[in-house]
């Protein structure tokens, strides 16, 4: 009988807990349309992110 892979991810997944992703909706200064933007924002500068 073949074995699942499990894929386990190493490191502090404590410090991971203090993130969240941010998704924005900027407009482009070229064409005019509407993109999105992700990014990976500490918890405590969620509010920063959005103001920019």
């Amino acid at each position: 009988m073949a074995k699942k892979a499990v894929a386990t991810f190493s490191g502090d997944k404590s410090a991971l807990r203090n993130v969240v992703k941010c998704i924005k909706m900027v407009k482009s200064d070229r064409t005019g349309a509407y993109m999105f933007q992700e990014e990976f924002v500490p918890t405590d500068e969620v509010a920063n992110y959005f103001k920019k």
